[in-house]
């Protein structure tokens, strides 16, 4: 990642050369037409036991998708201040755990802490105990390659030089928890037990044939100088979330595309470093729950059921508010044009019974 895009290409073509159809002129292969040396480079992904793909120095979680934004706001302030004044100035993002970031077919247990006693009155103080509101967010990761010095931003012009790649991310959140402390500085204990990745990064390469128009098509107000993008565009990736119940069979409980974002992955970065912070290779950048306009396409419960007065029903006759012991959240992701899919593969995890300490 640190070694940055000459690099990264000359290691894509290589690869390309390597493995492609030879009927492809510009490429002098070696192993395609070679069964020997097929079965000596090519492991059975069945076989493999992933790891993260990068050791994650820092980790910041974005708020970038209008339409989840709105909808949460309705929420909690109703229509006619559902935004808040800043959302359409700034990328609003909060400094996540890095520590706790794990990939794909990791397991993690409930996670205990404080909730509000009586969810009608704040003044009745708290209680202890496991999250009774456990919810995913459907996400895409973006993995920073070469950094910056401290104290020097990096411009928009410059950005796509340091983003290696992008993955599938799900950032797990206990809703009830975040409720409770969220006033006034934002997430903190309802995040930091566990998000999930998929091992596999796409690079920016890859992604090219399937850059796409934001669902939003432009940004009002225009954003301020600095946070202006030339190339205000985004990526075609189908994005998918099922539930699996516990020995039972999955359901697809929503669809939704990474366009959808109306803050693009530069814009991100570019608002991180502005204040002169330094990324590092292997940093990670969360886009924020991806969620559409309509209600098939939203990224979490909490917009899905609507804070928990619509139930969405599943394959085996059973219903969620918000996910139970043993059930497993499995997102899918692909970018297809004209005959050619790139896959992300998929992020999963299983929610376990929580340990209290008391």
């Amino acid at each position: 990642m640190n070694l940055g895009r000459s690099a990264w290409v000359t290691v894509r073509e290589t690869l390309q050369n390597l493995f492609s159809d030879p009927q492809y002129p510009s490429f002098n292969n070696t192993i395609y037409n070679n069964e020997e040396l097929k079965q000596k480079v090519l492991i059975p992904l069945s076989s493999l036991q992933m790891y993260l793909p990068a050791t994650i120095g820092d980790y910041t979680d974005f708020y970038s998708s209008r339409d989840h934004a709105y909808n949460v706001g309705v929420m909690i302030r109703g229509p006619a201040n559902a935004l808040q004044p800043n959302w359409t100035w700034l990328p609003v993002g909060y400094h996540g755990r890095s520590s706790s970031v794990v990939v794909s077919g990791t397991d993690f247990k409930r996670p205990c802490g404080q909730t509000q006693a009586d969810a009608t009155d704040a003044n009745k103080g708290a209680v202890y105990g496991p999250s009774k509101r456990m919810d995913f967010e459907l996400e895409m990761g973006t993995w920073i390659g070469p950094g910056n010095a401290l104290g020097e931003a990096i411009p928009m012009k410059e950005a796509n030089d340091h983003i290696f790649g992008m993955c599938l991310m799900n950032d797990w959140s206990a809703r009830d928890i975040q409720t409770w402390e969220y006033v006034p500085l934002g997430p903190f204990g309802s995040k930091n037990f566990c998000t999930s990745i998929s091992p596999w990064i796409i690079t920016l390469e890859a992604l090219q044939p399937f850059i796409c128009s934001t669902s939003s098509g432009v940004q009002e107000p225009v954003p301020l100088a600095y946070l202006q993008d030339p190339n205000y565009s985004s990526y075609d990736v189908n994005l998918e979330v099922s539930l699996l119940p516990k020995d039972s069979t999955e359901t697809i409980i929503t669809k939704s595309n990474y366009k959808h974002m109306y803050w693009n992955l530069r814009q991100q970065l570019v608002h991180h470093t502005v204040t002169g912070c330094n990324m590092r290779p292997g940093d990670l950048l969360g886009s924020g729950t991806i969620s559409g306009p309509t209600p098939d396409s939203r990224g979490c419960l909490l917009e899905l059921t609507w804070k928990g007065e619509k139930p969405i029903s599943l394959q085996n006759g059973e219903q969620r508010i918000f996910l139970k012991d043993y059930d497993t959240i499995i997102m899918r992701g692909y970018c297809e044009k004209d005959g050619v899919r790139i896959g992300f593969g998929e992020c999963r995890g299983m929610v376990l019974p929580a340990t209290p300490l008391v």
